[in-house]
């Protein structure tokens, strides 16, 4: 597909996307719904990569930094670009967070909940992952991250700060996920 013909998916403001993956980012589950909005059937998500979905318009920096945080045990919430078998996209606010194995303790890989990003939060962060990238492009990912974190400075807040203020419409945001982290706890 060309992407110029690429169309936003839009998504449920009440079902979840929902995955998991082990401690490389290999997908061990996917809901349902994560396989009709994807285009990917079962069969094809099972033990793929999760960037399998990664889209291009995603700056590198933003998974650099989840990963270096949810390698640390950090939860982090991000609003993702996510390509569709078919080349089309949709938009999601993202909860990761690591699993645990429920006896040993041992960290035994990640949990994705996603649901619909606004369309308020979309708006204001493309211009700033269209700049991140375009860093990436002319200077790497470490240039990319010096801009992110001198962005973040000057809206005096942390990455999980000024999502969290783009998405969490009155706490209903965090509540949605922390209903679904209880089924998948």
């Amino acid at each position: 597909m060309n992407p110029n013909d690429a169309q936003e998916i839009q998504l449920s403001d009440v079902k979840p996307i929902v995955s998991t993956t082990d401690l490389w980012g290999i997908i061990k589950y996917a809901n349902k719904y994560f396989q009709k909005v994807s285009g990917y059937t079962e069969e094809e998500l099972i033990g793929s990569p999760h960037n399998i979905i990664r889209h291009p318009d995603m700056p590198k920096v933003i998974f650099k930094l989840m990963w270096e945080r949810i390698k640390k045990d950090k939860n982090i919430l991000a609003i993702v670009k996510n390509r569709t078998k078919s080349g089309d996209y949709y938009w999601v606010t993202t909860l990761f967070e690591t699993k645990y194995h429920p006896l040993t303790k041992n960290r035994e890989g990640y949990l994705a909940i996603r649901k619909a990003a606004p369309r308020h939060a979309i708006e204001k962060i493309i211009p700033l992952y269209q700049k991140l990238l375009e860093i990436e492009r002319h200077e790497g990912v470490e240039a990319s991250e010096d801009y992110l974190i001198d962005f973040l400075v000057e809206q005096n807040m942390d990455y999980d700060t000024y999502v969290k203020d783009l998405v969490d419409n009155q706490g209903i945001t965090t509540k949605f996920f922390n209903s679904i982290k209880k089924m998948f706890g």
